[in-house]
């Protein structure tokens, strides 16, 4: 069984499985998941709780299955939770983990509960994570920048706080967001401070903007969707926000670079007649990303994408340490300018792109 975090509380009020499995890389909704699971449990009599964490290749199953297998009429219900960091359970997890899902079924004295890190297609496809979904399997998926409004709002409505109604709230919100994003659990502390420092009703843009600290933090993938995504300020945020974090040029540029050339080598595909989701599958394209490449390929030309390609050579040159006529001689400045380049053209279309071509 399959649930949604939305879809945890209501089933737990209708009873509770015997073995739950959560994966995500998000870890202040998998702790909240796992309180929420816990605190039902101890409701129904599961009071000992013994945890586990596979750390390294000699890691003794043994251990685990026999906990899990308790069955003894005598003793009290427990909780055995075991933690895997790397995902990788190696071919004596693997066989484990099936042993323990078969022992979890019926088993009414022990709940087993799985901590994993977010996992890809292949993983999920493997024999032993096919066991632990005989269970309850829950996907823990990140916030995303566009519905961080939206879940500030909700976890303010929590505590009995709102923003103000209108234009106002929304870019308090937006404003808010901007300060907390990639850094969920730092979010959520924010907004228990805003419960410290004012009670319970409306918050002003000045209250917030008082309190809030600047605990953002990014990552190149994001910088990826978000130059797509034609979004130029937050690109330049989220570029700042890189430097000051002492991420390396060579990987940003790297990762635009190689946006430009998946863009290219799906335009060129779909110019030999190729339908444009072929295109994108041969290019490994997937997710958020898939769905903006659809939206953007039109809005680029041939001549767009071949002029893209060749500042994304000169931006390499510069990363290593060259210099380019027209060109700033800062890595991250150079980085900038190629960024705004790519966004301006995906949202610009071929009949305005001269203008993005024009030195800063």
């Amino acid at each position: 069984m399959q649930l949604s975090l939305n879809q945890l509380q209501p089933h737990l009020n209708k009873g509770l499985k015997s073995l739950y499995t959560l994966h995500g890389d998000e870890p202040l909704l998998i702790q909240e998941a796992l309180d929420a699971i816990r605190a039902t449990a101890r409701g129904l009599g599961f009071t000992e709780r013994v945890s586990y964490t596979v750390a390294g290749a000699h890691f003794d199953w043994s251990e685990v299955l026999a906990a899990c297998g308790s069955m003894s009429l005598f003793a009290d219900k427990q909780m055995v939770e075991l933690r895997i960091p790397s995902g990788k359970p190696g071919k004596d997890g693997s066989t484990a983990l099936q042993q323990l899902a078969e022992q979890a079924h019926g088993n009414d004295t022990t709940l087993t509960l799985v901590i994993l890190p977010r996992l890809d297609k292949m993983t999920k496809s493997s024999a032993w994570f096919a066991a632990l979904e005989r269970g309850v399997t829950l996907a823990v998926e990140p916030v995303e920048r566009a519905a961080l409004p939206q879940w500030i709002a909700q976890r303010l409505a929590s505590q009995g706080q709102r923003v103000v109604a209108g234009e106002e709230g929304q870019r308090t919100l937006q404003f808010f967001a901007d300060r907390v994003e990639g850094n969920l659990l730092a979010a959520h502390q924010e907004i228990q401070k805003l419960a410290l420092l004012h009670p319970a009703g409306e918050l002003g843009f000045d209250q917030i903007e008082a309190a809030v600290l600047n605990v953002a933090r990014y990552d190149v993938f994001k910088l990826s969707e978000a130059v797509l995504a034609g979004q130029v300020a937050r690109v330049q945020r989220m570029l700042d926000g890189l430097q000051a974090e002492g991420e390396a040029e060579v990987l940003v540029h790297y990762t635009l670079a190689e946006d430009i050339r998946a863009l290219k080598r799906v335009k060129d595909a779909m110019g030999q007649g190729k339908p444009l989701p072929m295109a994108l599958r041969e290019q490994r394209v997937w997710g958020n990303k898939e769905r903006l490449f659809e939206r953007v390929l039109p809005r680029l030309s041939e001549t767009d994408l071949t002029q893209l390609l060749h500042h994304a050579h000169l931006v390499d040159g510069i990363v290593k340490g060259l210099k380019v006529p027209d060109w700033p001689t800062d890595a991250w400045q150079a980085l900038g300018r190629l960024a705004v380049m790519l966004c301006a053209r995906c949202v610009a279309g071929p009949a305005k792109t001269a203008m993005a071509n024009r030195p800063a």
